[in-house]
């Protein structure tokens, strides 16, 4: 466990509280903001109630959509929660796609998966269209109902995006996937980071939709960002599963660790009976990052669907997502687990200890197991 002293947070305006960073949490833990469906009220909860943060994965919802999920969580608990943005822009997601072979490779990708769909009885749309998923509406309504943490992933946010939450007493955390990006984030404003390593389950955050990803350990990146930004809070996510996992965050340099696929089966989560059915199948055994389902890059067991179409997936993001959703569901809930995501961590495995746990307990036991590792 690293001893690092963490350095005096921003104060609040008028007030002598600073704003949220993860030294303040009884237990450094954030409970991933997992979009979709599988973070809900109940698992915030269940977080908060174990002395971490729960965070609400807004990426797919309009601004309405976030205010109510925030009503909900609020229902369940007085803890300090926070919301997940995702940061899209429709230049950079038009330059992916032309690299990728433009309209071309969007049919090639579309005539690809055709017969899937038809066999689950699911006509794909011919030309989905850019969307950012109501993100300035959603930004402006938490400056407008704050709460404790606003997180971003696929981006950095302006300066004055910063400024403006921050003004409402949010603390502003972005998740990044390199030093580089760290670094521009500190300098727009952040508060503190999500460093994300490529053994984290589902989308991994670049900022551009292009951009290829790496294949950096949790350890080795925050290492990384530690060398580079010494004084700046991060906890570190990527295939945390165990207290040994947790430690070694920590002593690598993390003020705290975000935790994902470990919770997918707990019963707080919202995480469809066909996806927990699968973590822990012996027929899986390798999880891949494939742009395959939403056109950026996300870990997920391999199934039939990832080694077949994977090969010819474009950067096309968030096209392929509006054109397989559908798709996605039908396969879902026809109990058919060659076809629909599967997002699971690199150590997906490690995380069989934990099934079926309450969330809570999954929390408290990762958490004080590493602080009781010799």
């Amino acid at each position: 466990m690293n001893d690092r002293q963490t350095p005096p947070a921003h104060p609040r305006p008028g007030t002598d509280r600073p704003r949220l960073l993860p030294s303040h949490l009884r237990r450094p833990v954030i409970g991933a903001p997992m979009a979709g469906g599988p973070t809900t009220p109940e698992l915030i909860a269940a977080v908060a109630e174990a002395g971490g943060l729960g965070m609400i994965g807004s990426g797919y919802l309009d601004a309405a959509g976030t205010r109510t999920e925030i009503a909900r969580v609020r229902e369940l608990t007085d803890a300090p929660f926070g919301v997940n943005v995702f940061l899209l822009d429709e230049r950079d997601s038009a330059v992916a796609l032309a690299s990728a072979g433009g309209s071309e490779a969007l049919q090639r990708y579309i005539e690809a998966v055709g017969p899937v769909a038809q066999r689950l009885g699911i006509e794909l749309a011919a030309a989905p269209a850019f969307t950012d998923f109501d993100q300035d509406a959603t930004i402006a309504a938490l400056v407008d109902d704050p709460v404790a943490v606003v997180s971003f992933t696929f981006g950095i946010p302006d300066p004055d995006v910063v400024r403006s939450l921050q003004g409402v007493d949010t603390a502003v955390v972005v998740t990044v996937a390199g030093v580089a990006d760290a670094r521009r984030a500190v300098e727009a404003g952040a508060d503190w980071l999500s460093v994300q390593s490529a053994e984290a389950g589902g989308h991994r955050s670049t900022t551009t939709v292009g951009e290829e990803p790496d294949g950096i350990s949790t350890v080795e990146l925050v290492r990384a960002v530690r060398r580079a930004l010494p004084e700046v809070p991060f906890v570190a996510a990527g295939g945390i599963s165990t207290p040994e996992d947790v430690a070694a965050a920590l002593e690598a340099g993390a003020d705290g660790v975000q935790l994902g696929t470990v919770l997918l089966r707990t019963p707080e989560a919202g995480t469809s009976a066909l996806h927990r059915a699968a973590l822990g199948d012996p027929r899986f055994t390798e999880s891949r990052p494939t742009r395959c389902y939403t056109g950026r890059y996300a870990r997920s067991l391999v199934n039939r669907f990832v080694a077949g179409i994977d090969p010819i997936a474009p950067a096309a993001y968030p096209h392929l997502h509006l054109l397989t959703g559908p798709m996605r569901k039908a396969a879902a809930q026809a109990g058919d687990v060659e076809v629909p995501p599967l997002w699971a961590g690199s150590r997906w495995r490690a995380a069989d200890a934990y099934a079926d746990r309450p969330a809570a307990e999954v929390v408290t036991e990762l958490w004080d197991g590493a602080a009781a590792l010799p």
